[in-house]
């Protein structure tokens, strides 16, 4: 049997490093100019992760996977090489939260049917393009002091677009 040839180059990180930058890019814009037209982003990230900082009232009720939306209500986007920080409502508290973008297992704009989905850890996550991953719960600041709590609906179009490593993955 012929040994399979070793990727010394590690592509697949190299995707997954880039395809993060789309997010660092996207938190960019959103926080020099807010958000435009109707963008909003579910962040979903491990809370256990190295680098991740929520108050211990969040982690006691997330423990293990947060997710998060940037849309009407957050303050003091900071969005730095690695990690971002960001001010949002739970119960009218204002809570600040800073997540590496390594913790990121999903993100998602809604408002253009666009996601990315990232490997819970080691490796490319299996997404079919087209399938997009709900949160199972989601801290959502309300439009109102108080924050909601609420899951974000799945995308309207089925045709919305998760990009998943595999697709780039050799079989």
């Amino acid at each position: 049997m012929a040994d399979q040839p070793t990727d010394k180059l590690h592509y697949e990180r190299m995707m997954e490093n880039a395809l993060r930058g789309v997010i660092r890019e996207a938190l960019s814009i959103a926080a020099a100019a807010g958000l435009p037209g109707e963008h909003h982003f579910y962040l979903t990230f491990r809370t256990e992760d190295p680098g991740v900082e929520i108050p211990p009232r969040l982690k006691a009720r997330h423990p293990d996977e947060m997710t998060i939306v940037l849309q009407h209500q957050f303050w003091g986007l900071e969005v730095g090489d690695e990690r971002f920080s960001v001010t949002l409502s739970f119960d009218r508290v204002h809570e600040r939260l800073t997540v590496p973008y390594a913790a990121i297992t999903a993100f998602v704009d809604p408002s253009v049917q666009f996601g990315l989905q990232f490997p819970g850890s080691g490796g490319a996550a299996a997404v079919p393009a087209g399938e997009s991953r709900k949160p199972a719960e989601t801290k959502e600041p309300a439009p109102a002091p108080a924050a909601a709590e609420e899951a974000p609906a799945e995308p309207a179009d089925p045709s919305g677009r998760v990009v998943a490593l595999d697709a780039f993955r050799k079989k």
